[in-house]
Order: structure tokens, then C-alpha cells, then sequence
């Protein structure tokens, strides 16, 4: 007879745990489904996956939707959930550290548009990709228009080009 009931399970999940861990499986999923074909492209699922995630709008009625997407969820269980997350929440606009990236992109921005060169060879540095002469044209025309109170949309320019180095450099693009 056992002593104790926790020591007849130490080390296993509980029932209820894997339960949890499998429906966080089809949530998972179920995001997905909402993501744009060019976002799933970089994610590293397995073609299975790719093709039941094309399928799942295809499935309107309530029960055939759910029996899909619990498919999905089986299919999660051998992906690399981690590496999805951590793309998702780079993605996805409501997370903290999406928006920690871009109120940084919004200072380099600003540090281009009102700084000097020293600030462009920084920003040079941190994205060796940055076509400098481009760069430069376009902070001269938001140094411009913030000089003549214009609305700025080269300083919209500049934020777009450095967003895009910045999705580049982090292999979102």
C-alpha cells in the first residue's frame, strides 16, 4: 500500500494539466488560421499543418469547424510551439514586446530626424543593411517638412524604412 498519494505521482502531469496544454494546442491553431498566408510562410510548421490551416475556412458549420480544429491542435503537438510564439508575439500589435520595438523604432526615428551624423552612423551599425544615401535623402526631406510645420509624411517615410530594416534584420521579412 502507498504511503502517500502524492508520492504514487510524482513527476506526472495531472489530468486536467494535459488537458489545459492541448486546448492552449488548438488556440494556438485557431490563431493561426488568422494570420496572412505570407506571415504562416515564415513559420516553421510542417506542410500537414500548412494544408489543414488552408482548410480550416472552408469549414463553416459550428461542429465541423471544431472537429477541424481539434485536428489542428493534434497536429501542434509536434511543431515547435515555442518558435511560433516567440514570431506571434513579435507579430501580433498587442503584445508588450511588439510594442517595446515599436516606441524603440519610433525614437531612432526621431533621433535621425532632429540629430546629426554621429546619430546615422549609430543606426548604421545596429542595421548594417541600411542604404545610407536613401536614409539620408529621406531625413533631409522630414527635416524639411518639420521645419515648415507640414504634416509628416517623410518622417512616415523614415519610420517605414526603418521598420523594415528592423523586420529584415529579425527575419520577419
Amino acid at each position: 500500500m502507498v504511503d502517500s498519494y502524492d508520492d504514487a505521482f510524482d513527476g506526472e502531469k495531472s489530468k486536467t494539466q494535459i488537458k489545459r496544454e492541448l486546448h492552449a494546442l488548438v488556440e494556438l491553431g485557431e490563431r493561426l488560421t488568422t494570420l496572412k498566408p505570407d506571415t504562416l510562410a515564415r513559420l516553421p510548421l510542417t506542410d500537414e499543418l500548412r494544408k489543414a490551416l488552408e482548410e480550416a475556412s472552408r469549414h463553416t458549420a459550428h461542429g465541423a469547424r471544431k472537429r477541424h480544429m481539434s485536428f489542428v491542435g493534434k497536429l501542434m503537438r509536434v511543431q515547435d510551439v515555442d518558435a511560433i510564439q516567440a514570431l506571434l508575439e513579435q507579430i501580433d500589435s498587442s503584445t508588450r514586446q511588439y510594442n517595446e520595438r515599436f516606441h524603440g523604432l519610433e525614437r531612432w526615428r526621431d533621433r535621425l530626424i532632429d540629430g546629426n551624423d554621429e546619430d546615422l552612423e549609430r543606426f548604421v551599425g545596429e542595421f548594417p543593411e541600411t542604404d545610407r544615401q536613401h536614409l539620408r535623402s529621406l531625413v533631409r526631406h522630414a527635416q524639411h517638412e518639420k521645419a515648415r510645420n507640414k504634416p509628416p509624411a517623410a518622417a512616415r517615410k523614415v519610420f517605414k524604412y526603418i521598420r523594415d530594416l528592423d523586420e529584415l534584420q529579425r527575419g520577419l521579412r
